[in-house]
């Protein structure tokens, strides 16, 4: 059984990136977690999968709120739609979409075939990761008390105003 493998970039920026492995088999609603793990957000949102094509125009969409695929529908389920039954050829591109309180986009390229599963570990798989991951809220790596213990750490007291230091705007 081959494994797909994916390399995962985030829009904004394509020097943050994740690269994923799925064997094949595996649905959209597995990539859609395997991505908020990788990316370190909580995946309790909900999130669109679309096929795209070079100029990254969205297509065919697979949707997390999505319980049934049905003929006609605007989307299919990614519960019940396994990724290596849409890609096609090397360089398949999706767009995801995680829409949290802000829609974060991720575009997506097929940018390999392995044939080899490694029998000791699961998939789908993050084999690699560049980049600090996008906050999915506030600031990401320090805590409120953190921000505010380096604040502390930088105000200026009475005896360092008096010792040249002036008051912020005050031209004495």
């Amino acid at each position: 059984m081959p494994l797909l493998r994916f390399r995962v970039h985030w829009e904004d920026d394509d020097q943050i990136y994740r690269d994923i492995e799925m064997k094949t088999g595996q649905s959209f609603l597995e990539f859609h977690k395997i991505i908020t793990v990788a990316f370190e957000f909580d995946s309790k949102f909900p999130a669109t999968f679309y096929e795209s094509n070079e100029k990254w125009d969205r297509g065919l969409a697979f949707d997390s709120e999505v319980l049934v695929n049905k003929k006609g529908a605007e989307a299919l389920s990614m519960m019940r739609t396994p990724v290596s039954a849409i890609v096609s050829k090397p360089d398949h591109k999706f767009i995801y979409e995680y829409r949290a309180k802000k829609t974060w986009t991720f575009q997506i390229v097929l940018i390999g075939i392995k044939d080899e599963i490694n029998p000791n570990a699961t998939y789908p798989n993050v084999f690699r990761k560049e980049g600090i991951a996008p906050a999915q809220y506030g600031i990401k790596g320090m805590k409120n008390d953190k921000i505010t213990e380096i604040e502390d750490k930088y105000d200026l007291d009475e005896t360092q105003l008096s010792e040249g230091f002036s008051s912020e705007g005050g031209d004495e």
